[in-house]
């Protein structure tokens, strides 16, 4: 680690005023809780001029009903998600997987947008700067080549946060609001597979709200995996929901962190609908479709075992019953 760079820090009352301050100077950053923003610039990864903090405007902060829809403002912390009493039903997976997130001190500070937010991790990326000088860096910080994929020109850095994927299970949106205005989007489509580059955010554009629908009669859960049994990010991360009518299922939605370089949504899901719970063709779907590569200190395929057999057992579990309920 080494000492961060000089820097403004500002403090917006309002999300406008944020905007107007990150298009006033140049190569600035929006800060929430920090966890992982003031780690990388102390790697010197990052190198922001001024850093925006988000928490004071109110309007970013809180958990409420609106319109049938759970409103989870960005800037509310991890602890408050874990401790707030309308996460109840499925809803309650998010809280799960707040709860999972790092460290207790980590989540009085951690925000929800922070997390959703958090920028994609590699071995070869998150190292101080002199070690990622002495490799000649990597595609995704001031290199030319992806070291875990060097034949390739793209950055494989995996994205790594808890609380995407349960909330892609249960039909998520986000709120952006920008310099050109707001506008609501589907989670899943905040994120593409680029690891140097894996939000779809346009320049000033700030995530202001997570909203969740209603979840009746719905089920979720959410596993992790991690080499140490606490303050670690994931190896593998699986989130699932799922409606059953008696013998047969109605839905099932299947979301995974720290394989891609996006939290991923499982696709084919829905054609699994109308019969029992076939676990042998959500684990080819789910093999398919996810892309674990040697960016951390454990085996690819290990990873790719796991994330099959976490998956299995999850969807088991909740099938029969013992899970969290909307």
């Amino acid at each position: 680690m080494q000492i961060p760079p000089e820097f403004r820090l500002l403090r917006p009352a309002t999300i406008a005023e944020a905007i107007q301050a990150y298009l006033q100077n140049d190569d600035a950053c929006y800060l929430a809780g920090g966890t992982d923003l003031i780690v990388n610039m102390r790697r010197g990864i990052e190198q922001p001029r001024a850093l925006i903090e988000l928490n004071a405007i109110p309007e970013m902060r809180g958990i409420k009903q609106v319109d049938g829809s759970l409103r989870i403002g960005a800037s509310t912390t991890l602890v408050e998600l874990i401790e707030d009493p309308h996460l109840v039903g499925a809803h309650a997976v998010l809280a799960k997987a707040a709860s999972l997130v790092a460290g207790p001190v980590h989540r009085e500070v951690a925000t929800l947008g922070g997390n959703l937010c958090l920028d994609t991790r590699c071995i070869y990326y998150n190292q101080s700067e002199w070690w990622r000088c002495a490799n000649d860096y990597c595609l995704k910080s001031r290199g030319e080549v992806c070291h875990v994929a060097p034949n390739t020109k793209q950055c494989f850095a995996c994205y790594s946060g808890d609380i995407a994927p349960a909330a892609l299970v249960l039909g998520a949106k986000v709120e952006l609001k920008g310099p050109e205005g707001g506008r609501t989007i589907p989670l899943k489509d905040l994120y593409r597979e680029d690891g140097a580059n894996h939000l779809s955010l346009c320049r000033g554009e700030i995530l202001t709200a997570l909203i969740i629908p209603a979840a009746p009669n719905m089920r979720a859960g959410y596993e992790k995996v991690r080499v140490r049994g606490a303050m670690d990010f994931p190896l593998v991360g699986i989130a699932i929901a799922l409606r059953r009518d008696g013998d047969r299922l109605r839905d099932l939605f299947i979301a995974v962190t720290g394989s891609n370089s996006r939290p991923l949504l499982i696709e084919g899901t829905t054609d699994l609908s109308g019969g029992s719970l076939d676990v042998a063709a959500a684990d080819k779907l789910l093999s398919r479709q996810i892309k674990p590569v040697r960016s951390t200190s454990v085996s690819y395929l290990y990873r790719r075992k796991v994330a099959s057999n976490v998956a299995r057992r999850l969807a088991l579990r909740l099938w029969e019953g013992d899970g969290d309920f909307g």
